[in-house]
């Protein structure tokens, strides 16, 4: 479900290749300056070359292969992607925790928050053999409310999700994805020594899916909005989990 043909450069590439990939992605539109074909900016680039300082660019990061089949993360578009993240949003057993339920302008709200931000939060598509199925945001925890709470340390990256089709719930997928993307992040991210999350705590199938995919709990904090237990994942461990 790409916007474009042309291929993403491999993990590692240099920021000034992959501002070029972005904007290729973002337009699809070259416009000739000085007898060169050059790629037109508009605003859709913004939330690509904004990711690509503080989060090494999760447009990039690739697929890794899952028992489920092959997995990746697909930064948000919102004129693609609304309707269907609003719909998900307004599933009972989402809306239980991530309190969006309501019209497309209530998803909207949230999706803008982080897309004209400064890049700390990139919300992504979860594509599961090229079907979009769930939401993440990736986001830096070092930088987010969430350090205040709990010893963080720099490059700390933090994920929330959600598996948007209910038919992938409750048979182990989700464990499968958390140790997918925490892989992702961590092959990715070089400066980043642990991922992290904070599920409701009252959320078991949620914590029970973190720990399974090689997180542990590290202790449980009270945030505004819930009770939530810290789980995190150590590079460290990342070979023997």
């Amino acid at each position: 479900m790409r916007t474009t043909d042309t291929p993403a450069p491999a993990a590692g590439s240099t920021q000034a290749a992959f501002t070029a990939y972005a904007t290729r992605a973002a337009t699809g539109v070259l416009e000739h300056r000085e007898g060169r074909r050059e790629p037109r900016l508009n605003a859709h680039l913004l939330p690509l070359l904004a990711e690509a300082d503080l989060l090494d660019s999760p447009a990039t990061w690739g697929s890794v292969t899952t028992p489920a089949g092959a997995f990746r993360l697909e930064p948000v578009r919102p004129g693609r992607d609304l309707e269907l993240l609003t719909g998900w949003m307004n599933d009972p057993e989402v809306a239980a925790y991530w309190e969006l339920a309501g019209p497309a302008a209530v998803t909207a709200a949230h999706l803008r928050a982080q897309l004209d931000g400064d890049g700390r939060s990139i919300p992504c598509l979860g594509l599961l053999d090229g079907t979009p199925m769930s939401y993440w945001e990736i986001y830096r925890a070092d930088l987010d409310r969430l350090s205040q709470y709990y010893p963080a340390r720099p490059h700390d990256t933090g994920i929330h999700l959600l598996i948007g089709d209910g038919t992938h719930r409750g048979r182990g997928l989700g464990t499968a994805l958390l140790r997918a993307v925490a892989d992702l992040v961590l092959g990715n991210r070089p400066r980043c020594t642990r991922v992290v999350a904070e599920p409701d705590i009252r959320n078991t199938p949620s914590v029970s899916a973190f720990l399974g995919s090689g997180f542990r709990c590290s202790t449980e904090i009270d945030l505004p909005e819930k009770r939530a237990a810290l789980m995190v994942r150590e590079r460290v461990l990342r070979n023997l989990l």
